[in-house]
């Protein structure tokens, strides 16, 4: 699953001033002076005494053991580390368990009330069109330089997305970077490479065949031995977006330029199957693994793109053992590969399920945080350990450390650490253009039994709701910006499932999502020339 797509806007920029949250100075570090008393000036002084220099002792180098030392040791940490992207959505709350870990964002969706996030003013920037481009407008930004500066000691950052310009970026600012290069990133993220770690892992596909097509025919001929009906990836791009299904020539001809000349093509038999995803983190103890996670995908209540992922659920018995279990072992065994392949730290797989047969095939691989990393890193086993990101902080903090790796995942994998929690991402679906004047809060929302809503607090934990008619609004877009097909409105956390047993939406995620976009209200534009839901797009969650 990947870190999720969403439609570039119209190209009227956006022109939303925030306030900037005054930047705090970094502590002064006390030094300590020792001061030699002076002998008292006489005629004949005795012989003075030796000076006898004390020895400081020096701090043991760290080597951490368990889960407690691991925790205590980012309670203590010294340096800053910055998550430089749109929004804090995919490390939301990680600042509570890692001292001096703060956000950067471009987006504003706390009204300058989350304690830890740096909103700097807009500043004129030519449209974005990835979210490598809004991170490297971020490190420019005076405003931002200035506050990573002040907070002193040896800045690090972590991304959802950067590419070679954000690593020189950071080189030049003095920046540790604590993933893996972009270029290794990039490798692994290709679709095709992914086919080709999980083969070497024992990690099996769905039955698929891998080649350049510049036809119809040329589609037929190397499909032969898979069959006519057919799921076409290309080797990059996001949910919905670059996922085909052709069974005839009329579906193959309205893909035709999304196909032809884009290199490598994954063809694949399509089967009949329900998406999981799960998050895990490669280290040097092994591969840390979290629970597997349902998608949802395609509703159009949620999204205009068909396939299009939308949100997740976790609980502990989402599905059954036996595939729980398999899916554990396969994303141990694609992390262990991983780590012979040059990376480190946290990614994410997609697992597809095959409904007829119970088999469990590798989707796609996405080597970085996602947006189901939310859930992940707010389960009950997170709160009663560690959150998972907290490993890959300590994969790249250089700290020697040796965890029993068996024993944890064993832990993790126990239902009564999963509690049953959910996320919807709510996208405009509608195939218009206007402009927001007003917009919901984030915060803490309650449902009516008349099924509308009603804001109760500011707050920014998740854990702040308390029962399945609460749940956590994050707002994305806000008083001013332009609302257009695919647009990202926000995403909504609660507890409980959104999903029924044959995985359609609930009555009550309905009514949320309803509840939700009725708090937006927006004025028509006088004339603005058509968005189609195929827009260019990129990753903001």
């Amino acid at each position: 699953m990947n870190a999720k797509p969403v439609t570039r806007k119209p190209a009227a920029a956006k022109k939303r001033a925030t306030k900037k949250p005054a930047a705090k100075k970094a502590a002064a570090k006390s030094a300590v002076k020792t001061v030699a008393k002076k002998a008292a000036p006489v005629r004949k002084a005795p012989a003075k005494k030796a000076a006898v220099k004390r020895r400081v002792a020096r701090k043991p180098k760290e080597h951490l053991l368990n889960i407690s030392e691991v925790r205590r040791y980012f309670h203590r940490n010294e340096d800053p580390i910055f998550f430089i992207s749109a929004t804090n959505f995919n490390l939301l709350g990680i600042d509570e368990w890692c001292r001096n870990f703060k956000y950067i964002n471009y987006i504003d969706c706390y009204d300058g009330r989350h304690p830890n996030t740096f909103v700097p003013t807009e500043q004129a920037h030519p449209e974005f069109e990835s979210i490598e481009d809004i991170v490297a407008y971020l490190l420019e930004h005076k405003e931002v330089i200035d506050f990573i500066k002040s907070k002193g000691g040896k800045p690090k950052a972590v991304f959802l997305m950067f590419d070679e310009r954000v690593e020189k970026a950071c080189k030049d600012l003095g920046i540790e970077i604590w993933f893996p290069k972009a270029k290794l990133r990039e490798k692994i993220d290709h679709k095709i490479e992914t086919v080709r770690i999980g083969n070497k892992a024992g990690v099996p596909s769905v039955p698929n065949v891998l080649g350049k097509i510049a036809s119809y025919a040329d589609l037929q001929k190397l499909a032969k031995p898979i069959g006519n009906d057919l799921v076409l990836q290309s080797a990059f791009g996001d949910s919905g977006h670059t996922t085909f299904f052709i069974k005839s020539e009329k579906d193959f001809n309205k893909h035709a330029h999304d196909i032809i000349g884009q290199g490598e093509i994954k063809v694949m038999k399509r089967i009949n199957c329900r998406g999981s995803a799960i998050e895990a983190c490669a280290t040097k103890n092994g591969t840390i693994v979290g629970p597997l996670m349902t998608e949802l995908v395609g509703f159009k209540e949620l999204t205009p793109y068909r396939g299009g992922w939308c949100g997740n659920e976790i609980f502990s018995d989402a599905f059954e053992k036996k595939i729980r279990d398999k899916a554990r072992k396969y994303t141990f065994d694609f992390g262990n590969q991983l780590v012979k392949e040059g990376y480190r730290g946290y990614f994410e797989l997609d697992f597809l399920i095959d409904q007829d047969n119970g088999e469990i095939y590798l989707g796609e691989c996405n080597p970085r945080v996602t947006g189901a990393s939310s859930m992940t890193n707010h389960a009950a086993f997170a709160h009663a350990d560690a959150p998972l990101f907290l490993f890959h902080l300590l994969e790249f903090s250089g700290v020697k450390f040796d965890l029993d790796v068996e024993e944890l995942n064993n832990r993790w994998a126990d239902p009564d650490n999963i509690d049953g929690w959910c996320q919807m991402v709510i996208k405009h679906t509608e195939d218009n253009v206007d402009f927001i004047t007003e917009a919901p809060e984030s915060g803490i929302w309650q449902l009516n039994k008349d099924g509308s809503l009603t804001y109760d607090r500011f707050d920014y934990h998740r854990r702040a709701v308390e029962n399945e008619n609460e749940a956590f609004f994050l707002r994305i877009q806000n008083v001013g910006d332009f609302r257009y097909e695919g647009a990202d409105l926000g995403i909504l956390i609660t507890r409980g499932r959104a999903m029924d047993d044959k995985f359609r939406l609930t009555r009550r995620a309905k009514a949320w999502i309803k509840g939700i976009k009725s708090q937006y209200k927006a004025r028509p534009l006088p004339s603005v020339p058509p968005v189609a839901a195929e827009a260019p797009a990129f990753k903001i969650l």
